[in-house]
């Protein structure tokens, strides 16, 4: 939605008219690091900022410090580190994104802006194997609608405030179905808990849970 505001309603040479190089590099880590963008989700708006006057070096820089700086993994890393080691991973992005995204523009007007440098040669995949393709993303997709997910009774339900995301969920999962007496593990991210079956002693469970770099509620009281 970020990307289609852009092209739509800002004009063509807004960013190069305001933000030219280098400045457009400082607008990127404006917008980028407090926007909460995961990488997928940062592709479209950094096309949007380039078709509208960023350079290509500006956009990487977006691409770089926009998933990895914003609001909740920040919080994440200030929650979980202490503030010195905050700081170096917040500086330590900024300047790699910064060096990475001076080095890209380098080498696009070196060779003069090539597009060869993107598209080779604007070649795309045959028919054919562009049919097979998204008939099977397709058919993976209509499968995962439809496929029922399993349901177990738990013995445990834990709840950790500290679960943000996906990534947390399959750290967790990874972590806890190591222990041994464990049968099924689950996490749910929205609830913020996990829930197991298995003969196993609760304090295990829990310790388990701090080595892996989160807190249960218990840890909180």
């Amino acid at each position: 939605m970020i990307g289609g505001v852009i092209s739509v309603f800002l004009p063509k040479d807004f960013f190069s008219s305001y933000f030219p190089y280098p400045l457009d590099f400082l607008a990127s880590l404006i917008i980028g690091v407090p926007l909460y963008v995961c990488a997928t989700g940062s592709i479209p708006v950094a096309v949007s900022l380039m078709v509208k006057g960023f350079s290509p070096g500006a956009g990487l820089v977006f691409l770089i410090a926009g998933p990895a700086t914003n609001a909740i993994t920040l919080s994440f890393v200030r929650a979980k580190f202490k503030r010195r080691s905050f700081y170096l991973y917040l500086v330590s992005i900024i300047l790699i994104a910064l060096i990475l995204g001076v080095i890209f523009n380098f080498i696009w007007y070196s060779f003069k802006e090539n597009p060869d440098l993107l598209t080779p040669g604007a070649k795309g995949l045959p028919y054919p194997v562009k049919a097979v393709s998204g008939t099977v993303l397709f058919l993976v997709v209509v499968n995962s609608l439809f496929r029922k997910t399993s349901s177990f009774e738990p013995d445990y339900t834990i709840e950790v405030p500290d679960i943000h995301c996906q990534s947390c969920k399959l750290t967790l999962e990874g972590r806890l179905s190591k222990l041994k007496g464990i049968e099924r593990v689950s996490v749910d991210v929205g609830g913020k808990i996990v829930k197991l079956k298995g003969e196993i002693n609760k304090e295990k469970i829990l310790k388990a849970i701090k080595e892996a770099g989160y807190n249960s509620q218990e840890d909180y009281e």
